[in-house]
């Protein structure tokens, strides 16, 4: 099941997406896709009341996409979770996963405009997958559990200035939490058509130029060890989302590769969760 939300910012709708490429408004069989729907095992409820139900269907040549879930109470991030990334980065080989947090508020829709934060001149891409919780998770076991606490997945575009992020001192989030740095969608993919979430094919291009191309078999730490890692030191919540962590290819530790500027595309795609758009202006 493809979820999605539709309509102006604020005012989005829920909807799903068939597998004819329909898009049908589900707003009578449910609020939204939150914290409450996704605690609630929304989704396979969800699924067998559409079976049963006939839904309006949405025209979509002009209705903008927003993000596929309403106000995760937390965005959490692993940072350096591909060697080539770390490597280029100039940072070590982490022996954990590296966590940082980014905040709610720069969760926008796939194609929505991004914005360049006043005073920056190294804003950067990182293409992710994201995975969103779909029930409580604390003091996971072990990894081999962890996936059965999975709502679903989408596409991640973890912008980042990196001047905010590794210059001014201080943690990373400063430089993740600008406004507008978290595209997400265009669906969430539920995680019972996503066989295994290490075998995506990811990429990111600007202006029509490849510059990030890879799997997420290259993981250094799995979803599955991520996500019982992080419940060892926080409550993971129904509707929290986790980025997974970015491939090689960023403009950060490469001289040639100019970072983002007004007018500057970004398009990213990740094999069955779709694709995004972003067209960037200044802030």
């Amino acid at each position: 099941m493809k979820l999605m939300r539709v309509g102006e910012s604020g005012r989005e709708v829920p909807a799903v997406m068939t597998s004819d490429g329909r898009v049908l408004d589900c707003s009578t069989l449910c609020h939204d896709f939150d914290r409450a729907f996704f605690g609630a095992g929304g989704i396979a409820d969800l699924k067998g009341r559409i079976e049963a139900t006939e839904l309006p269907e949405l025209d979509m040549a002009r209705r903008r996409i927003g993000a596929p879930l309403r106000e995760p109470q937390k965005i959490v991030c692993v940072g350096l979770n591909y060697v080539t990334h770390a490597r280029e980065s100039g940072q070590a080989i982490p022996d954990e996963p590296v966590l940082f947090m980014k905040s709610p508020g720069t969760l926008v829709g796939p194609n929505d405009t991004v914005l360049i934060p006043k005073s920056s001149a190294k804003t950067d891409w990182e293409v992710e997958l994201a995975v969103v919780i779909g029930k409580r998770a604390s003091y996971l076991s072990s990894p081999s559990e962890a996936l059965s606490y999975v709502a679903g997945d989408a596409i991640s575009n973890d912008v980042s200035e990196r001047e905010f992020q590794l210059e001014r001192g201080g943690q990373w989030d400063k430089g993740k939490s600008c406004d507008t740095f978290n595209p997400l969608g265009p669906w969430l993919v539920s995680a019972d058509e996503v066989p295994d979430p290490q075998e995506l094919e990811m990429s990111l291009s600007v202006n029509g130029v490849q510059r990030q191309h890879d799997s997420t078999k290259s993981m250094i730490f799995s979803v599955d060890y991520v996500l019982w890692y992080i419940s060892q030191f926080m409550v993971l919540e129904a509707g929290d989302v986790v980025n997974t962590g970015t491939p090689a290819g960023v403009s950060l530790g490469h001289d040639d590769v100019a970072y983002l500027k007004s007018g500057d595309v970004m398009e990213l795609e990740v094999s069955g969760l779709g694709r995004q758009r972003q067209v960037v202006a200044q802030g």
